[in-house]
């Protein structure tokens, strides 16, 4: 896949697509790491890659249970606030226990779900808003429309974060990283990313 979306057709064909290039921006950040570089955390931020894609893993999977119950809500959670905020926690942390190509496995169900999603769910339907200290209290819901841009968004700001982690831990940046995936031919100006075990 080239590093741009494609040129897209109507509403639902750029909400995919861009969603897409999101997805594969995750793959691409992650493209070469050891399952240790993957729990790195080199910056200032706490976060590492395996940590930013399970908690956009997460994310992901929050928004569409809420796109798949519009207009109603999803299903309550029943769990006590521990079990909760122990979930929220671990989110954020790639544990020694898990490896990187399992966090990217729940990456991609996750992913074939949005994408499902997106091409299914009814644009226009209403989102109810949750009970959340940053969302506004003026907005009773959102369209599922809205949800999507605004996963897109999530997505972006974090594919970001996850650049500049991966460049801290070896060098290695987007362009290279692209090419090193999908196997571009080394010019005068871009040399494309090989892992060390290749």
């Amino acid at each position: 896949m080239p590093a741009l979306p494609p040129p897209v057709a109507d509403e639902r064909h750029a909400l995919r697509a861009n969603l897409f290039q999101q997805h594969y921006a995750f793959r691409v950040i992650a493209f070469g790491l050891t399952d240790e570089q993957a729990r790195a955390t080199p910056t200032v931020s706490a976060l590492s890659v395996g940590a930013l894609v399970k908690h956009v893993t997460n994310c992901q999977r929050g928004w569409m249970e809420r796109v798949a119950a519009a207009p109603g809500t999803p299903p309550t959670d029943d769990r006590s606030m521990a079990e909760i905020q122990a979930e929220r926690a671990d989110e954020f942390q790639m544990r020694p226990d898990e490896t990187l190509a399992e966090v990217l496995e729940r990456f991609e169900t996750g992913n074939a779900e949005v994408l499902r999603l997106v091409e299914t769910a009814d644009l226009d339907a209403a989102v109810p808003v949750p009970p959340a200290p940053w969302f506004p209290k003026d907005v009773d819901a959102w369209s599922v429309r809205w949800v999507f841009f605004h996963l897109l968004d999530e997505l972006a700001r974090h594919a970001g974060h996850g650049d500049i982690i991966r460049e801290a831990i070896d060098g290695a940046t987007m362009y290279e990283l692209i090419a090193g995936v999908e196997g571009w031919p080394e010019t005068d100006w871009l040399t494309p990313f090989r892992p060390a075990s290749a």
